[in-house]
């Protein structure tokens, strides 16, 4: 599995997040298992199969927090927000050949999400075609629909 990328800012939120999750976060579906126990009869008890089902999806988030920031290497955000290529961390706007309309996208982790930019994960066909190059360079790659090309109009901001 590919190393999780992260800025400073995310690795933070998510260790917070994590911390949360295994204090907080447990005692709240505790009680709430408890309380749907206290109402009877479980094979027929909504309220108790319903904390039971957040209490494992709630597991499933810790396990993945706890993946994903084990091996994470953190972004230099001043090395990424300046650089005049495309590299993980860094928002590129891009041209498809034939369309007028730009997209924005920031390259790295579905957890860098921000406002009003989609996410291009760096090890995607359009990621790994994308790094290195600089606005202005038109690059190929292979979408599911077939050969797609698109150019960089920006890199960064």
């Amino acid at each position: 599995m590919a190393q999780t990328q992260l800025t400073r800012d995310t690795f933070d939120r998510l260790q917070d997040e994590l911390e949360d999750l295994r204090t907080r976060g447990r005692v709240d579906i505790a009680r709430a298992i408890e309380a749907a126990r206290a109402l009877g009869d479980l094979k027929e008890n909504g309220d108790y199969h319903a904390a039971k089902d957040s209490q494992g999806k709630m597991e499933a988030r810790i396990r993945q927090l706890e993946s994903m920031l084990e091996g994470v290497q953190i972004l230099d955000s001043e090395a990424t927000g300046a650089s005049s290529t495309v590299t993980t961390g860094v928002v590129v706007s891009l041209r498809y050949v034939g369309d007028d309309d730009v997209e924005r996208y920031l390259i790295g982790s579905i957890e860098e999400r921000r406002e009003g930019v989609s996410i291009i994960s760096p090890n995607s066909p359009l990621g790994i075609a994308l790094m290195g190059h600089g606005p202005g360079d038109h690059v190929d790659y292979e979408a599911p629909s077939g050969k797609l090309e698109v150019q960089i109009v920006t890199v960064g901001g």
